[in-house]
C-alpha cells in the first residue's frame, strides 16, 4: 500500500489526473517551471523526506501497541481509540488542509506541520495514556496536512516530472512505513523502551523540516492552492458517486485495520513481536511495486469489475489464513493481505475513470476521501472493543471478512463504465 492519503488533493490537483496531464508535456511553457531547477534537487529530498514521515507515526506504534497499553495499564478499548486516530484526522484534513493553505501558503503549513510532527511525537512518549493520545491527535494531523498538500507541490514544482517525483513521494511512503513497522521492535529491545523507540522518529521528521525550511525559501510562501478550473457540481445525488466512495471507505478501513491491528493479532496467534513488526512491514512493502504497475494496467481494461474481485479475493484468503491457521503460514498471508490492500490505488483509478472532466474529477475525489475516510475511522476502533469483548480475534477478524466481502460487491458495481 503506497499509500491510504497521498492523493487527498484540493481542487483539480489529483495524481492520476495530473500524471496523464503532463505525460509528453515536457515542451509545455509554464510559469513555474523555474521552480523546477531553482534548488529543485533539495526541494525533491525535501518532497521525499516529508513523505517518508507520513506513515512511520503510525505504523510504528502499532508494532509495539501492546506493550504501550500494558505499560500505561490502559485498555484495549483505549488501543481501539488510538487506532482509530489517523483515518479520522486524515478525513477531516479534506476540509482544512486547503483552507489553511490558501490563508498561509502551501509551504509555510507544511513547514509548520513538519514542526509540530516532530514536537508531537516526543510529547506522545513524556507521560500517560491521555498524553500517548493526545500526541497521536497531533501527529496524525499534522500527517494529514503533509498529506493533502505535498502531491500539489510535486505538480507545482516539477511540472515536466510529475511522474518521477510523484513515484519518488510515494516509494519514500511505503518504504517509511514498512521501515516504521519492522524497526521500532527491534529498537524497544534494544533500548528496553517503547517510549525511546517511538521518539527516535522524530528525528526523522526534525530532519525533513531541516531540509524544507532552505528548500522552500527562495519559494513564495504566499502560494495558494490552485483553484478548479470549470464549474463543480454537487455529487452528492449520484448513486454511483455513493458507491465509489463505499469502495473507497471499506478499502481504507480494511486497510487501516491491518496497519493498527495486524501485530497484535499475530502475536495473540504466538507469535513474538519482532517477526510480528516485521510481518507487517512486510506486508506494507510489497504494495511498493504492486501500487506502481496496478494503475496502468487497470486502465487499460473496459471494465475494473475482474480487479476489485481479484484484489478482495486475496484479502480474504489472507485473513482466512490469520484466522483458521494463522501460524502455519504467516508470510503468505501477510503477502496476501498486502497484494489485496492495492485496492487503494484502485480506487483512486476509479475515481479518475468514472468522472467526465476535472471538476467532477475533484468533487468525487473530495466526497469519497473526506467521507470514505471518516467512515474507515471507525474501522480499529470496533475492532478492538470487538476483541475487548469477546478477548479473541476470531470474532473481529470474522466481521473484516464480511467488510472485505462487501468491499468487493462495491467494487463490482464501481467497475462498470460510466460516469457519474
Amino acid at each position: 500500500m503506497a499509500d491510504q492519503d497521498a492523493t487527498r488533493l484540493p481542487a483539480d490537483v489529483h495524481p492520476d489526473a495530473l500524471a496523464r496531464e503532463n505525460d509528453g508535456a515536457a515542451e509545455t511553457v509554464n510559469p513555474n517551471r523555474h521552480l523546477a531547477t531553482a534548488g529543485g534537487g533539495l526541494l525533491l529530498a525535501g518532497v521525499a523526506l516529508a513523505a517518508a514521515n507520513m506513515r512511520p507515526a503510525v505504523t510504528s506504534l502499532a508494532s509495539v501497541l501492546g506493550e504501550v497499553r500494558d505499560s500505561l495499564g490502559a485498555s484495549s478499548t483505549w488501543a481501539s481509540v488510538v487506532t482509530s486516530v489517523p483515518t479520522l484526522c486524515f478525513g477531516v484534513a479534506g476540509i482544512g488542509a486547503p483552507l489553511l493553505a490558501r490563508r498561509m501558503g502551501i509551504n509555510k503549513v507544511i513547514g509548520v506541520s513538519l514542526a509540530v510532527l516532530t514536537a508531537a511525537m516526543l510529547l506522545r512518549t513524556v507521560s500517560g495514556p491521555w498524553t500517548v493520545l493526545s500526541g497521536t491527535v497531533l501527529v496524525c494531523a499534522a500527517i494529514a496536512m503533509c498529506n493533502v498538500l505535498i502531491p500539489v507541490v510535486v505538480k507545482e514544482s516539477f511540472p515536466t516530472k510529475v511522474g518521477m517525483a510523484t513515484a519518488l513521494y510515494t516509494t519514500a511512503m511505503a518504504a517509511g512505513g514498512s521501515t516504521g513497522s519492522a524497526l521500532t521492535p527491534y529498537l524497544n529491545s534494544a533500548t528496553g523502551s517503547w517510549r525511546l523507540a517511538l521518539a527516535t522518529w522524530a528525528v526523522v521528521a526534525l530532519a525533513a523540516l531541516c531540509v524544507w525550511v532552505p528548500a522552500t525559501a527562495r519559494r513564495s510562501s504566499a502560494r495558494q492552492v490552485t483553484a478548479s478550473t470549470g464549474p463543480r457540481r454537487s455529487l452528492m445525488r449520484s448513486p454511483l458517486a455513493w458507491v465509489i466512495t463505499g469502495y473507497f471507505a471499506l478499502q481504507s478501513l480494511v486497510a487501516y485495520v491491518v496497519m493498527g491491528w495486524l501485530p497484535e493479532v499475530f502475536k495473540g496467534a504466538g507469535i513474538d513481536g519482532t517477526t510480528a513488526g516485521m510481518l507487517l512491514g512486510l506486508l506494507l512493502l510489497v504494495g511498493v511495486p504492486i501500487n506502481m504497475v496496478l494503475p496502468p494496467l487497470v486502465t487499460k481494461t473496459r471494465s475494473q469489475s475482474g480487479w476489485a474481485i481479484g484484489l478482495a479475493v486475496l484479502t480474504i484468503s489472507g485473513l482466512l489464513g490469520l484466522l483458521l491457521a494463522p501460524l502455519t503460514m504467516p508470510v503468505v498471508w501477510a503477502l496476501a493481505i498486502g497484494i489485496g490492500m492495492s485496492a487503494f490505488p484502485l480506487a483512486l483509478v476509479l475515481i479518475s475513470l468514472r468522472t467526465a472532466n476535472a471538476a467532477d474529477t475533484s468533487s468525487l475525489s473530495a466526497m469519497s476521501q473526506s467521507i470514505g475516510y471518516l467512515i474507515a475511522s471507525f474501522g480499529p476502533f470496533l475492532f478492538g472493543v470487538l476483541h475487548d469483548v469477546t478477548h479473541q480475534w476470531s470474532a473481529s477478524l470474522v466481521v473484516l471478512l464480511v467488510v472485505v466481502a462487501v468491499q468487493a460487491v462495491f467494487g463490482v458495481i464501481a467497475g462498470r463504465p460510466r460516469t457519474v
